[in-house]
């Protein structure tokens, strides 16, 4: 190898990282922004109570996220998140509500979300079938299942103390952002240090071509959405402790805040690019925005329009930013 073409590679990696950078130095101004506009404007946004209320809505939005986050740079995607974490609240709650022991029931808790989750793998690993519909499928059927087996009223259950644990503080941080950053911690380096993160992106530039590699494409996909499901379960879990009780219709639109968060942080939707920084700040952007408007008033449907308008200005940006890196590529 010369010495012309180590530099132009080393060039290259480092433009590379140049752009991952920026995306989230981009970012980061964002959130400074939004913490400068809502906290000179907003009365208690600032608060102690509202900085733990960001975490712990943060937490349940990224504990989801970070699983999404390789199913989109696998090129795949999964919708059936709320359901999922609605269902696996529900079923935790009336474990509890039955008086079966608390970690055996958050582990049965778990092992739903895996089921669903390497159901919605299968179908499209081994049968096909676009991840998109497998999990609108999913989505569906959870949600009608948790609203039918409680007929849409909440599942109380007794006291217990691991689960008030799991709803109370750990070091002065709500618990479930404890989980959340052990987990961010865990994801990142599976993504970026281990041949199986290695794979994800792979599948997600070319699945044809990792498949001739000898990646086991089908079989990483079914992994990946059974990571997901639980997940999402674990998610469910936390929820359930933080309102003490097992609800149908909670976690309404969660999939579309984890989407939102993950497409904010750069992943691209049509995969092989992404990281789990970016996604974390993308879960804060998605959160301090929600908040802010909450604490300022806004009329909930107007939020809706705010969210949806964030979901389409992300996806423009990821489609623009696509498109410059491929003409960059064809220059050279």
């Amino acid at each position: 190898m010369t010495a012309a073409t180590q530099t132009g590679k080393q060039a290259r990696r480092g433009l590379r990282l140049g752009t991952l950078e920026m995306n989230e130095i981009g970012l980061l101004v964002i959130l400074a922004l939004l913490y400068a506009v809502f906290g000179a404007t907003t009365n208690g946004f600032l608060s102690a109570n509202n900085q733990i209320s960001i975490l712990r809505d943060g937490a349940s939005i990224a504990i989801a996220a970070w699983a999404v986050t390789l199913i989109i740079i696998a090129g795949e995607i999964d919708v059936s998140v709320g359901p999922m974490v609605a269902f696996t609240s529900v079923c935790l709650a009336f474990l509890l509500q039955w008086h079966a022991p608390a970690l055996i029931a958050i582990l049965a808790a778990l092992l739903v979300g895996a089921a669903f989750g390497t159901l919605a793998g299968m179908l499209r690993a081994y049968a096909g079938m676009p991840s998109f519909v497998a999990t609108l499928g999913l989505w569906s059927a959870l949600r009608g299942l948790a609203f039918f087996t409680t007929n849409a009223l909440p599942v109380t259950f007794p006291d217990n103390d691991l689960l008030d644990s799991l709803s109370d503080q750990w070091f002065g941080i709500p618990a479930s952002a404890v989980v959340m950053l052990i987990l961010f911690g865990i994801f990142t380096f599976v993504s970026r240090k281990t041949a199986y993160g290695r794979s994800i992106f792979a599948i997600g530039g070319n699945a044809s071509a990792a498949e001739l590699c000898g990646i086991p494409v089908a079989r990483i996909r079914v992994l990946l959405f059974t990571t997901s499901g639980v997940m999402s379960a674990l998610a469910g879990v936390l929820l359930t402790a933080r309102l003490g009780s097992g609800n149908a219709g909670t976690a309404s639109g969660l999939e579309f805040d984890v989407i939102a968060a993950v497409v904010i942080g750069g992943t691209s939707l049509s995969g092989g690019r992404g990281s789990m920084l970016g996604s974390l700040l993308g879960v804060f952007v998605i959160t301090l925005i929600g908040n802010g408007l909450v604490l300022r008033g806004i009329n909930p449907f107007f939020q809706e329009v705010v969210r949806g308008v964030i979901i389409v200005l992300a996806v423009l940006a990821n489609i623009l930013v696509s498109r410059f890196r491929e003409r960059r590529r064809g220059a050279r």
